[in-house]
């Protein structure tokens, strides 16, 4: 299923398939080998029956919301009645089951997605990596002769949609979890800013970072499901990109970047400017300063202890040893620490604002790297921690300072996925979401 949701609303009103066909396959394929590791729970009779509404509705006359009768997968961090929810972990196996779904499951619902099933993701969503010794680690399906990571932490959720299972993946946000993925398996990947969908029934990584969002093939059709989710459409106004001012940051972003990445980068660039986009690099210093900022531990770190740190205690051995060891690193911080931590941010918050508000938005690559080898990643804490670092290097900066952010693909065809992201600040998603659909226009010329 490579189709967009718009091209598949046409193929459905032309009655040349059925939401029944649609989910039938998406279900069959979630069964198949490319498909290993990808899902922790199939809902194919609830799946179905979606899709059997939608095609009687249609039948009737009625008019469909975009997303009904389709199918959807949802990140295991999310409640879903009737189950625990276990967020990529073992630990979580005997948990009560939920009575109720997560917010943004429960709008997806009543939009009448086809909710497929539950993806795999890295345990408590704490790395960018996506390997997950629980539960298998899926392969990315850009690459098929070297097995290599899908990004994380929402891992399933890219898969599903790049093996054409799911026409959208319902992740989380904290440092780059959306965005990550969805570079380096060619998608396109949304963070809104954090206020847009409640967290409600989402388990916790950090309560100051966590963003509920997903990454589709288009970013209209991200705009489709953020609608969908956030219950509330952004009012986008599309605009040429011709005149509009893209920045460029000169610190941090390219520090490690590999040439592959460089290259689809720059020539994205050149791409943009023949057509009229005015591209400027700009200092951005203060990117700089966020590791110092954002310690002791980090927010994940401190806020992820003291969720899970009963669990941490009691069953450290049944944890990613990975995990474990960066949700200790919340331990060392004090109530003033945490305290200095948020005022440290709101400070550089408000001069990061001055800096990109003369832009429509910040560009740089999504992350510096091509994806590795899983095995190398595996077999190694080393290669893991670097890997990991640089991949989260980029993407966190935008939840610091709690910006939304587009990563669209950039690459050539044939090429492994290289992203480009386009950044603004808090509450600019409608702003940044008309960038996005003009650069993604002018791309794909």
């Amino acid at each position: 299923m490579s189709h967009t949701i718009p091209q598949l609303r046409a193929l459905l009103a032309r009655g040349e398939t059925t939401h029944g066909h649609l989910v039938a396959s998406a279900l069959d394929r979630a069964a198949q080998d490319p498909a290993r590791h990808v899902f922790t729970a199939l809902y194919a009779d609830s799946a179905m029956a979606a899709a059997r509404y939608a095609d009687a509705s249609l039948a009737a006359g009625v008019a469909l919301p975009p997303l009904a009768g389709l199918p959807v997968s949802v990140k295991d961090l999310y409640d879903v009645a009737g189950e625990p929810t276990r967020a990529g972990s073992i630990v979580c196996n005997d948990d009560p089951a939920p009575v109720s779904d997560a917010v943004a499951v429960a709008r997806l619902r009543a939009q009448g997605a086809a909710i497929i099933g539950k993806t795999n993701m890295t345990e408590f969503a704490f790395s960018g990596v996506g390997i997950n010794p629980h539960y298998g680690t899926p392969r990315n399906p850009a690459d098929s002769k070297v097995a290599r990571i899908p990004g994380g932490s929402s891992s399933g959720a890219a898969v599903s949609v790049a093996l054409g299972i799911a026409v959208a993946g319902l992740g989380s946000d904290t440092g780059g979890s959306i965005r990550i993925p969805a570079a380096l398996c060619g998608l396109v990947g949304f963070k809104s800013t954090q206020s847009r969908v409640p967290r409600t029934g989402a388990l916790e990584l950090s309560r100051t970072l966590d963003t509920v969002c997903s990454m589709t093939r288009s970013v209209a059709d991200c705009i489709t499901v953020d609608a969908a989710v956030a219950d509330a459409p952004m009012e986008v106004t599309q605009r040429p990109l011709h005149g509009m001012r893209l920045a460029v940051p000169e610190t941090l972003v390219f520090d490690g970047i590999e040439p592959a990445v460089a290259r689809a980068f720059d020539s994205a660039l050149q791409r943009l400017s023949a057509r009229g986009a005015i591209i400027e690099s700009i200092p951005f210093r203060e990117l700089a300063e966020i590791q110092a900022l954002n310690a002791p531990g980090g927010f994940s770190a401190v806020e992820a202890y003291a969720v899970h740190r009963q669990r941490l205690a009691n069953r450290t051995g049944d944890f990613d040893p990975r995990v474990a060891q960066r949700i200790a690193t919340g331990a060392v911080a004090s109530a003033a620490d945490y305290i200095a931590m948020h005022d440290a941010r709101k400070a550089w918050i408000r001069r990061a604002e001055a800096i990109v508000k003369p832009y429509d938005a910040l560009v740089c690559p999504t992350v510096p790297i091509l994806a590795p080898e899983i095995d190398v990643l595996v077999a190694s804490d080393e290669a893991f921690f670097k890997a990991n670092g640089l991949l989260l290097r980029n993407t966190f900066a935008i939840n610091y300072l709690d910006g939304c952010a587009f990563s669209l693909p950039c690459h050539d065809a044939g090429a492994l996925p290289v992203g480009l992201m386009l950044s603004s600040t808090s509450g600019g998603d409608s702003r940044l979401a008309a960038v996005a659909l003009a650069v993604e226009a002018a791309l794909a010329a």
